[in-house]
């Protein structure tokens, strides 16, 4: 049986008050970042690999399913805001289309087809890189792809729950995160759901940083889309060449961006 699918280590759960619940849950909880820990090795790898294709001008695809197709969908959506990068260079693809971000889509994770239709119109190239987000680990839309994508020359790997899943042996390389039963029993979007979103944020920050997209531990290429940004903005300014908040606001509305700004000075 499937540790993602074993019974929960709790029962008569509507027997319990709020604060049972909630102290259970966060028991729980507490395991998964030990978990994550583990797959660190497999982690690496991964982003050892896709490093070097993404500075030939490769991309970043997530493909998965419900809670899964949609973790990669967050992940790939803050990459522009947060390392100022274009909008088609991670990319998240979700089975059922944008409509399953918000709402589930019958049957859209069992058509083994579909994610490399649903990839094409980006024309895919063996720089790229396809991450497989499969809590079960046996998806059919994401074994699909994944498939068609090694087919195709991209590097491939996967986020899973389970051990020796068909997902993982779908791909080159596999990070197994397993965290046990879930506090409800199946309910994937709990542990499993946080462990996903914990890789997936090393993944992409990790590639992001070595991309050059940081500088120091600032977010220098961030885009400025709002006020909060803006002030941000300043302040990495200000700290960064001890001057004032009158001149820091000059050098952003002149330059643009904090790396941009930065880098005037210095030059």
């Amino acid at each position: 049986m499937m540790t993602t699918e074993s019974s929960s280590n709790y029962n008569d759960l509507e027997k319990m008050s709020v604060r049972e619940i909630l102290t259970s849950i966060n028991r729980e909880d507490q395991t998964v970042p030990h978990a994550v820990q583990k797959s660190l090795p497999q982690i690496e790898a991964l982003v050892e690999q896709i490093v070097p294709r993404m500075q030939k001008g490769g991309r970043l695809f997530y493909i998965g399913a419900g809670t899964s197709g949609r973790l990669g969908v967050v992940d790939a959506s803050e990459c522009p805001p947060t390392f100022g990068v274009p909008f088609d260079l991670v990319v998240g693809i979700i089975a059922g289309g944008d409509t399953a971000i918000r709402k589930a889509v019958e049957n859209a994770e069992d058509d083994w087809n579909q994610a490399w239709k649903d990839m094409a119109i980006y024309e895919p190239n063996a720089n790229d890189t396809l991450i497989g987000i499969a809590a079960s680990g046996r998806t059919p839309y994401v074994i699909g792809g994944l498939n068609e994508a090694r087919n195709a020359g991209l590097l491939t790997g996967c986020v899973v729950c389970n051990d020796g899943s068909a997902v993982a042996k779908a791909c080159e390389y596999p990070v197994e995160i397993v965290v046990g039963p879930e506090f409800l029993t199946g309910s994937t979007r709990m542990k499993s759901g946080t462990a996903q979103k914990l890789a997936l944020n090393m993944i992409s920050t990790s590639v992001m940083i070595r991309l050059g997209k940081v500088k120091g531990n600032k977010m220098v290429d961030m885009q400025l889309t709002n006020e909060k940004l803006v002030n941000r903005a300043l302040h990495m300014i200000i700290d960064e060449l001890n001057i004032s908040p009158d001149e820091a606001q000059s050098l952003l509305d002149e330059h643009g961006s904090v790396r941009a700004a930065i880098d005037a000075v210095r030059k």
